[in-house]
């Protein structure tokens, strides 16, 4: 299994720390590895300034990095899956990710069920995020964006002050049900994911959020999809249409750890969302 487990640190990472990631994901599927045909580490810090002594970036005398931020990206028994965690230092990230490794592959392999909610908390010895109030076509949860048509948690605030979009992504959504969204959602460690609803033909999201765990919010309102297995509630409304300055503006004024909008003219779903180091991200529907 080791040749297949590929490790990426960043800026402000050891390199030596790439070996200690490699040996816990790989004890992590060992036994497993004739379900597992790839597996991607990526190790980076919540911020940008350089580590002190017994921190990831080993900096003597520097201020310490606020967190770390650990990734792994695989393919198990066919099905893509990835798990994200934030934590104090790099021994809790990697701890947390051996974890939710443990837990996705067994999800995977076993058949999927749906996750409790609330789910525990990801932002242990972190600074916590302001709970976000509700609007109309804001999703309340949080997240930054690690792959086309999907959103992760977000565990820290940004700094204050305005924010600008600093990355883009344009993907071709996919058609599927809401329930193949909600486990591809889960797989992914998502908690909230775009694609096209071919019910209604119209752009959507189901995202993680009480009282079931699960919501399904649509660019157009429609009634609730046909026996869905997975227990979905039904926003009522359609996602407001705004340009992306008057998304910015809203997310910003009014705390909102991200928003799910439509573009002017054609309706396209969009979702603008906060990243980990304090910037905007914009996931919109290519046309």
């Amino acid at each position: 299994m080791g040749e297949l487990v590929t490790v990426r640190v960043c800026e402000g990472i050891s390199r030596g720390f790439a070996a200690d990631a490699r040996t816990r994901i790989a004890a992590v599927v060992s036994g497993a590895d004739a379900l597992v045909e790839s597996l991607r580490i990526r190790i980076g810090t919540l911020g940008t300034a350089a580590g002190s002594p017994g921190s990831p970036g080993g900096g003597p005398g520097a201020p310490g990095p606020p967190g770390v931020l650990a990734q792994v990206n695989a393919e198990v028994d066919g099905r893509r899956i990835r798990v994200q965690e934030a934590a104090a230092d790099l021994g809790e990230a990697l701890d947390r990710l051996a974890d939710g490794l443990r837990v996705r592959m067994t999800a995977v392999t076993a058949g999927w069920t749906p996750r409790p909610w609330p789910r525990r908390t990801r932002t242990r010895g972190l600074p916590a995020a302001a709970e976000p109030s509700s609007s109309v076509g804001s999703v309340p949860s949080v997240g930054s964006v690690p792959s086309v048509g999907a959103v992760a948690r977000l565990d820290l605030p940004g700094p204050p002050g305005p924010r600008r979009i600093v990355r883009r992504k344009l993907p071709q959504l996919v058609w599927c049900s809401p329930d193949a969204a909600a486990r591809t959602m889960d797989a992914m460690d998502y908690d909230i994911h775009l694609f096209t609803d071919p019910a209604t033909e119209t752009d959507a999201v189901v995202y993680r959020v009480g009282p079931t765990g699960y919501r399904l919010a649509r660019t157009l309102a429609a009634g609730p999809p046909t026996r869905p297995a997975v227990p979905l509630t039904l926003s009522p409304c359609g996602a407001p249409e705004l340009s992306e300055e008057q998304a910015v503006e809203r997310l910003t004024s009014a705390e909102l750890p991200h928003l799910f909008f439509a573009q002017p003219g054609s309706g396209r779903g969009r979702v603008l969302y906060r990243r980990y180091d304090g910037g905007l991200g914009l996931i919109a529907a290519a046309s």
